[in-house]
This record gives structure tokens, sequence and C-alpha cells, in this order.
């Protein structure tokens, strides 16, 4: 089995939870294991709290802009980017004290994920963060050919 989705979320604070609900109810169709889910859900929402606070300046009719978001789920492995139009990485090689209010997320990440890449954009700029996982499935899932 194959898909995937894309979506153009305005930076707000709003449009994380949405982007989770999405993708759990995604993996929940598709028949992937709840933990699983889970791990992706909570990764995808500090991916896009991040876009949120750091993904570019305020545009001149005083919105947020945007960012992207793009899952695939393929085979046995599910695929999710976060892209931004801000500043982008600014390498960090001390992880944050647990005590911390800012600056945990990428570490995260990278514990709840497989595979994780942090880059910027070439050329307009801004941030992409893509991770994925191998998939587990549920007993019982209809969409998964054995």
């Amino acid at each position: 089995m194959s898909m995937w989705w894309s979506l153009h979320l305005r930076r707000e604070a709003a449009s994380v939870p949405l982007a989770r609900r999405l993708l759990i109810g995604t993996m929940e169709t598709a028949g992937v294991d709840p933990d699983v889910s889970y791990d992706l859900s909570v990764a995808l929402s500090e991916a896009c709290a991040n876009a949120v606070e750091h993904g570019g300046a305020t545009v001149p009719e005083g919105s947020a802009g945007a960012y992207r978001v793009t899952a695939y789920l393929d085979g046995e492995k599910c695929r999710i980017e976060v892209a931004d139009s801000g500043p982008g990485f600014i390498p960090v090689t001390v992880p944050a004290s647990e005590n911390a209010e800012h600056g945990r997320g990428l570490f995260l990440i990278q514990e709840l994920a497989d595979h994780v890449q942090f880059g910027n954009k070439p050329g307009r700029g801004g941030a992409v963060i893509s991770f994925d996982k191998i998939l587990k499935w549920r007993e019982d899932t209809p969409l998964v050919t054995a």
C-alpha cells in the first residue's frame, strides 16, 4: 500500500493539532500500530511547532505566513517532511537541558523516528525536517496484503 498527503498550513498554533489529527486518522485508517502512530504524531507536532515558532517573518499583510507538511506511507515505512520559509537551521551540537523550555523538540524527533534529516532549502531559504519510521501493523489491518 502506498499513499501520501500534503498540507499547506498557516504558521499559527492551531495548525499543529490539525496536522497531528490528520496523521493519526490516516495511520488508524491504514491499520498502523497505535504506538507507532503516537510516536510519529509527537514527532510531527514538534516539527510543526518549530515551523510555527521559527519558520519565517510575518508577511506584509500581517498574517503569519505558511509552512508545508507532507506525509508518505509507502510499504513498510512512513516518511514525514515539514518545510518552512524561515532563516533555516543553525547547527546545535549540545542538547538542551531537561529543564530548558526551548530546544528539546529536535532531539525528541530524533529519539522517536528511525532516521532524521535536518537541512536548509536552497534558494529562498527555510528549514526542512524529514523523518521516517518503519511501520508495524495491527493484526486486523484490512489494507495490508500478506
